[in-house]
């Protein structure tokens, strides 16, 4: 079934931006980000800041196994100490604790998120210890599906952007954020189409190019 909205949009950048347009002859379809909203998977969004995905999927497959079932009163029974044994940073199982601890609490509610406006989501889940504004945008565009959320500051997205656009050096957040007005509103599928593009042609293996 085709994703609502996936075709205008990609049907608008082409024509907004050339190289885009020709990214797009360039990758396999772009697949689905969605993921179910919720304290699991905002937590698994936690576990992947500033490793690779590899790391943070063992991480994640020791913490999935461990804590069952995985809700915020399960994960506090853990302390900060039982959480590094899993293989988390002490920061990172700080910032556990503290998402868990703010939805107990009722200082966060997570499933209030869907019915907000973009920046109010943004604020509230920024609110939280640990959650910058990588972690908000990538739940935002996973899980709520919101159509104009740009990560600036995504390692793979700045390098995809720099191939693409052939730019001398990898571009700062402010540049990222610069290039991105030109995509409004539909900046998510612009981050997908790189996405794919650092998989299918930055991170390709050099028979494949040929």
């Amino acid at each position: 079934m085709e994703e609502p909205g996936l075709k205008t949009g990609l049907e608008y950048l082409s024509k907004r931006d050339a190289d885009f347009a020709r990214a797009l002859t360039l990758i396999t379809p772009i697949p689905s980000r969605t993921q179910p909203p919720g304290f699991e998977y905002l937590t698994k969004i936690i576990i992947e800041q500033q490793v690779s995905l590899a790391s943070a999927a063992a991480i994640w497959k020791r913490m999935k196994a461990a804590i069952n079932p995985f809700t915020p009163e399960r994960v506090l029974t853990f302390s900060e100490e039982m959480l590094r044994e899993l293989g988390l940073s002490r920061q990172k199982a700080v910032y556990c604790r503290a998402l868990a601890d703010d939805i107990i609490a009722d200082r966060i509610s997570l499933s209030a998120l869907p019915v907000m406006n973009d920046f109010d989501v943004h604020k509230t889940l920024t609110s939280v210890k640990g959650i910058g504004r990588w972690t908000a945008e990538i739940y935002m565009i996973a899980c709520l599906n919101r159509q104009d959320i740009w990560p600036a500051g995504d390692v793979a997205l700045k390098v995809s952007l720099q191939h693409l656009k052939g730019l001398e050096s990898r571009p700062s957040i402010e540049d990222m954020d610069a290039h991105s007005e030109l995509w409004r509103p539909y900046r998510t599928i612009a981050a997908r189409i790189l996405w794919r593009y650092y998989a299918d042609v930055v991170q390709a293996p050099s028979d494949k190019k040929k």
